[in-house]
C-alpha cells in the first residue's frame, strides 16, 4: 500500500513493525496501571516491560495458524515474557488494544501532516509578498473580469490552509483518545480508573462512552479533514493548469534542463505535478466516503470497519503527506510571468474597466439602467470590432457628456481596483 515515493517517517508509521510495537506499548501501560491499582503482581508488569518484545515474521506464521492478529500478537509477546506472561492482555478485549494503538498511531501521522501544512503555509507567504503588487486580470466563469493581483490569489491560498491546519489539529484532537473498556464498553473486568491511568500514561483521553470500538464518527469526521485538504491542494494545482495554459501561460510549472514533456512533442511543457496532485485528490476523497459508510456497525460492533481501515488511514496519510510536499513544491519553483499578466490584462481593449465606469456615471446622477445601457452598448462594439473601449467612451456623447476627459481616463487606472491588496495582506497576514 506505501507508495515508493512515500517520505519514509510516514510510511514506517503505518508499518507492522511500528503497528506492533504500539500494540506492545498498550499491553505495558496496562500491566503497569494494572499493577499500581494491585490486580496483578508487580513483578509481572515489571517482566513485560523488560522482557516484552516481538518478532513480525513470527506473528504473521502464527496468525496463519490461528487466524486473529492479536492473539497471534499476544502469543508471540508471551514467547518473549516467558512465565509472567500469563498477566499480559489482562482483563482486556483485542479492540482494547488495537483501537487505542491506532490513537497512537494517528497522533504521529498528524504531527507529520501538521508540520506539512506549515511548510506549505509558509512557501505560500512568501510567493504571496513577492507578487503582491503584480496586477493581473481576475476571471469568472473564465471571463475577464477585473484586475487582481497574482499575490492576492495566493494570499488565499494561504488563509485556507491556515484553515485547514486548524480542521486537523481539531481533528486530530478528537482521534486522540483511547478505550479500555472491555468486549461491549461497559467496564466489567476493568474499572474506568483503571482506563484512565492507562491512556494517561499513553498521552491519550478517554472517551465519555463506547461499545467494543471507539465510535467510527471520529474516524470519518478525520478522514473528511483530509479529503478537505486535498481539496484545497487540488484547488491550487487546477489554477496552475489553468494559468499554464498555452493561450494564458502566465503561471508555469518548474521544467528542469533535462526534463521531457512528451515521447512525440519536443515542444511540450506539460503542468504533470499539478495533473498528479488532482488526481491523487480523488482518492482521498474516495477513502472519506469509505471511512463514513463505517460509522454504522451492528450492535457493539461488528468487524466490517477494520479491513476498510487497514488501507483508508494509512493511504489517506501517506496520500496527504505527499500531496502536501508536492505542492508546496510546486508552489516554490512555479515560474511566474508578470509581463504575460499585463498583456492578458490588457487583451480585451480595456473591457474590463466598464464596471469602474458604470459606477462613475451613477455618482454623477445618471440612473443605473440607463448608465448600464450606455457602457454595454460600447463593450459589445468592442467584442466585435476590436476596438479600444476607451476611444469608443470618448466619443459616445452621452457619456462624455457626463465625465470630463480627465474623469474617463481615471476609469482605465488599474491601481483604482487595487488600492485594498495591502488591507487585504493585514487581514491574512497580520501587520
Amino acid at each position: 500500500m506505501i507508495p515508493r515515493y512515500t517520505r519514509p517517517e510516514m510510511g514506517a508509521i503505518w508499518s507492522d513493525q511500528n503497528k506492533f510495537q504500539k500494540w506492545l506499548e498498550v499491553e505495558i501501560a496496562t500491566a503497569e496501571a494494572e499493577a499500581e491499582a494491585g490486580l496483578i503482581p508487580k513483578s509481572a508488569a515489571r517482566a513485560i516491560r523488560r522482557k516484552g518484545g516481538f518478532d513480525v515474521r513470527r506473528i504473521l506464521e502464527i496468525e496463519k495458524e490461528v487466524k486473529h492478529d492479536v492473539i497471534a500478537f499476544t502469543t508471540n509477546v508471551a514467547e518473549h515474557v516467558g512465565r509472567e506472561a500469563r498477566y499480559l492482555h489482562f482483563g482486556l478485549t483485542s479492540n482494547d488494544v488495537v483501537d487505542t494503538a491506532q490513537g497512537l498511531q494517528v497522533r504521529e501521522a498528524s504531527k507529520l501532516l501538521l508540520a506539512g501544512i506549515e511548510r506549505l503555509a509558509a512557501v505560500l507567504k512568501k510567493r504571496a509578498f513577492e507578487f503582491k503588487d503584480a496586477p493581473m486580470v481576475g476571471r469568472t466563469h473564465g471571463i475577464h473580469a477585473e484586475p487582481i493581483t497574482f499575490g492576492v490569489k495566493i494570499a488565499i491560498w494561504h488563509a485556507e490552509a491556515q484553515r485547514n491546519r486548524e480542521r486537523l489539529a481539531y481533528a486530530a484532537e478528537q482521534m486522540r483518545v483511547g478505550k479500555i473498556s472491555g468486549a461491549v464498553g461497559i467496564y466489567s473486568h476493568l474499572s474506568p480508573a483503571v482506563e484512565k491511568k492507562i491512556l494517561t500514561k499513553l498521552g491519550l483521553e478517554t472517551t465519555p462512552a463506547c461499545s467494543q470500538v471507539i465510535q467510527r464518527d471520529r474516524h470519518a469526521f478525520y478522514l473528511s479533514t483530509l479529503a478537505v485538504i486535498a481539496a484545497s491542494l487540488e484547488k491550487i494545482a487546477l489554477e496552475v493548469r489553468g494559468l499554464q495554459r498555452t493561450e494564458v501561460r502566465e503561471v508555469e510549472e518548474y521544467f528542469s534542463a533535462k526534463q521531457k514533456g512528451s515521447s512525440a512533442m519536443p515542444h511540450k511543457r506539460n503542468p504533470v505535478t499539478s495533473e498528479q496532485i488532482c488526481g491523487l485528490a480523488r482518492v482521498v476523497r474516495a477513502n472519506a466516503q469509505a471511512a463514513l459508510e463505517n460509522v454504522a456497525l451492528w450492535h457493539e460492533r461488528d468487524i466490517s470497519h477494520s479491513s476498510v481501515e487497514r488501507v483508508i488511514l494509512p493511504d489517506s496519510t501517506i496520500l496527504l503527506d505527499y500531496l502536501l510536499d508536492k505542492t508546496a513544491g510546486l508552489v516554490e519553483k512555479m515560474f511566474v510571468y508578470p509581463e504575460r499578466m499585463q498583456e492578458n490584462l490588457d487583451m480585451l481593449k480595456g473591457l474590463i474597466f466598464s464596471g469602474q465606469l458604470l459606477l462613475d456615471l451613477t455618482e454623477k446622477g445618471v440612473a443605473r439602467e440607463e448608465a448600464y445601457r450606455w457602457v454595454q452598448r460600447n463593450a459589445m462594439q468592442v467584442w466585435k470590432t476590436r476596438e479600444d473601449f476607451k476611444a469608443l467612451v470618448q466619443r459616445d456623447t452621452d457619456i462624455s457628456s457626463r465625465l470630463s476627459a480627465k474623469e474617463i481616463a481615471a476609469v482605465f487606472n488599474t491601481k483604482r481596483y487595487l488600492k485594498h491588496v495591502d488591507d487585504i495582506f493585514k487581514r491574512v497576514f497580520g501587520k
